[in-house]
Parts: C-alpha cells; structure tokens; sequence
C-alpha cells in the first residue's frame, strides 16, 4: 500500500486484481483476524472505493469478498450477505470462475448463520463440488469447515465432524495453520453435541484450537474457543469453569465491538446464573 502512490494506483503489474485493491482487501482480512473490525472495516471499503473508481469488475468481486470476510468473522451477518450476494453476481455476469466458489461458500455459511440453513448447505455444496472439479486449492479447507459449521446448524453432528477432520487434513497439507484453528474448534464443537458429549475429546480440541489461534493473535477465535469451553463445561454441571470461560468470552467480544457473539456468550451466563 505503502509503495503505491499517485497513478501507480492505477496500475495492474500484469495481475488480475489491481495492487492497491488486494493490498487493502488482504489487509482488512488480516485485521478482523485479529479483532481490528473498525481499522480493517476502513481499509475494505476504500478497496472497494478503488474498484469502483477503476471500474474493474474483478477487483470489486476481491473488495467486496474480503470486506465480507470481516463483516462475518464480527458477525454483522446481513451486511456480509449482501456483499457476498453482489460478488456472486458479478462473478457470474463476468464469468469470473476462479472466485465464483470462494464467494459461493461464504456466502452460503452467512446464510447457514442467518438461519437460512437449507439454502447455506446447499449453496455450501455446490461451491466445493467445483472446488473439487477445478482442483482449486485456494481457501478449499475454509469451504470444507464452513459446509461442517452449515451441518452443525443442521443437527447433522456426524457430517459436520467428517468436514471438520477433512478440513483439518487439508489445512495441515498447505501449510494454512489459520483454518487448521478454525477446523479444531469445530471438532471441539461436534464433541460437545454428541449424545452423550464426549467432555475429553472437545475440551482438548478446543484447546489446541486456542493454543494455535492464540499463538497467531487471532483473538475472536480465541474468544470462540472460550464460549466453546463454556457451554461444554455449563452442559456437564461444572458451573464455576462455565462461568470462566463464559466471562472471558464475554470480556474479549465486549472488547472487540462483537456484538452478535457477545449477546450469545451473555445469554449462556444468564441461563447459568
């Protein structure tokens, strides 16, 4: 971004997506890993702001994509859907096929998140069916761990614990240490919704999913792996570990501007209280 001044910000370099929109479109991503929405907010939508300006079609899909990004992990769901839903159509109006999937997962977790949980699994499939026909690798184990969130929606804990492993396996084959976290969180996540839970199994993947999330600074997963903890320790009677997490929970979203998450986490310590 830096390095870009003047009309070098309208210069391509020989890429598909100009610089000065993927430098800023990254950058937003990287900052709502890290629970930096309203500095990462900023930077997403002047991405956009330059697409627009250049009127290149594809680097609006890359803006309005990871803008997206940010607006889900802070969970400001129905914004992030119409981003996903303008990328989606842009893609497909100019025959954009390389991110057409990309968008076409996100998308379909927002709506999974939205409660539009049939339309998510199945927008969700789709995208990975021509993930797999493509042999598109880029964000493949974010897709897989997202249709296993859609399940868990769902009810269907034996699918969504089969996405999570496989996500976990493709994660780890491309070195993506990031979506790895997310995966083990979800593993942690079926554990706990076993019938009877399996309390060992989910306490040690939220663990190590909090370990690793935490060791890379991604702090509103560190923040999930604590709600995690805290509904499995409220589900098996151990109210004081429960309130723990719980609040810990809490503090972080409180702190981040998460406010989706934080009524969440608040409403299992008011059922625990």
């Amino acid at each position: 971004m830096q390095s870009l001044h003047g009309q070098q910000t309208h210069e391509r370099f020989g890429l598909a997506v100009f610089p000065a929109v993927m430098a800023r479109a990254h950058l937003a991503c990287a900052l709502a890993e890290r629970g930096l929405f309203d500095e990462g907010e900023a930077q997403g939508q002047e991405a956009i702001r330059i697409a627009e300006a250049l009127d290149h079609p594809y680097s609006t899909v890359f803006g309005c994509m990871e803008l997206a990004y940010l607006k889900r992990v802070r969970g400001e769901l129905g914004q992030a859907a119409r981003l996903l839903e303008r990328a989606v159509t842009q893609c497909r109006e100019w025959n954009i096929t390389s991110h057409t999937p990309i968008a076409m997962a996100s998308l379909g977790h927002v709506y999974a998140w939205l409660g539009r949980i049939g339309e998510g699994v199945s927008c969700l499939q789709q995208a990975l069916s021509a993930y797999e026909s493509a042999g598109t690798g880029y964000h493949h184990s974010l897709a897989v761990e997202q249709l296993g969130e859609a399940y868990l929606l769902a009810d269907q804990v034996d699918n969504a614990r089969a996405c999570a492993d496989r996500a976990v396996m493709l994660a780890r084959g491309r070195g993506e240490r990031g979506y790895e976290a997310y995966a083990l969180r979800l593993i942690g996540e079926t554990a706990s919704r076993c019938d009877p839970p399996n309390i060992e199994q989910a306490e040690g993947h939220y663990r190590q999913a909090m370990a690793l999330s935490d060791e890379l600074g991604m702090r509103p997963l560190v923040a999930h792996c604590h709600l995690g903890l805290g509904k499995l320790h409220r589900r098996t009677g151990d109210s004081v570990r429960a309130g723990e997490h719980l609040t810990t929970a809490a503090t972080m979203y409180r702190e981040m501007g998460m406010g989706f998450w934080l009524e969440r986490a608040e409403a299992k310590l008011r059922g625990l209280r």
